[in-house]
């Protein structure tokens, strides 16, 4: 599904964000890219999401090499890959349910498919209950989620999670990796940058 070809990207200066990055990604995997603050986590992601192209070497998703797509073509790419970021930037003055219908209308979706998908997915993430619930209503887990049922509601082929633990306690990081979990499961591939090892390991004990 993913395929980084020699990839490198450097930056003005001199910065070299990504030096001859080389990996495959299959359909329905759960992968976790570690690294400290600066190794060129979110430069990866953003990569993949198309807001930046490699200096040299080649991104393809799904055979495709998205550097030489046009620029019409942008949002179709994106409607296949879902994200998450520690900044979460929820809607503060709509609920969990219009912060994640928001996402489907600007796509256009029919108002009677998002008055039926949208519990479903806030159900997938643990949220069912907090549909009218305002953000300075939840907690910072649960507003992860509310963001994460947000970045599926185009039912996305790959799901990207850029820190999605950073700015939460153990206990919540857990709920977040747990979600995850369950996406991939539902067969949706999972890619989660991350400096914290502890989520990798929460991930093979998992899949034990």
């Amino acid at each position: 599904m993913i395929h980084f070809d020699s990839v490198n990207k450097i930056y003005a200066k001199e910065v070299v964000a990504l030096h001859d990055l080389n990996f495959r990604i299959d359909a329905g995997e759960f992968v976790s890219i570690v690294g400290r603050s600066g190794a060129g986590k979110s430069t990866l992601i953003r990569l993949l999401i198309r807001e930046e192209i490699p200096t040299s070497g080649v991104v393809y998703i799904e055979g495709l090499n998205i550097a030489t797509i046009r620029s019409s073509d942008i949002p179709y790419l994106r409607r296949k890959i879902g994200v998450v970021f520690q900044d979460i930037k929820l809607l503060q003055t709509r609920t969990a349910f219009e912060n994640v219908a928001f996402a489907m209308e600007a796509a256009g979706v029919p108002q009677n498919v998002i008055n039926e998908e949208v519990p479903e997915l806030l159900e997938l993430v643990g949220l069912g209950a907090k549909l009218e619930a305002f953000p300075d209503e939840l907690s910072g887990g649960e507003k992860q989620r509310v963001a994460i049922a947000r970045a599926l509601a185009h039912h996305p082929l790959l799901l990207l999670a850029d820190e999605p633990t950073g700015n939460l306690d153990e206990v919540n990081a857990m709920e977040i990796l747990s979600v995850l979990k369950k996406i991939n499961d539902l067969g949706t591939t999972v890619v989660l940058a991350t400096h914290a090892r502890g989520d990798c390991r929460v991930r093979r004990a998992d899949s034990q």
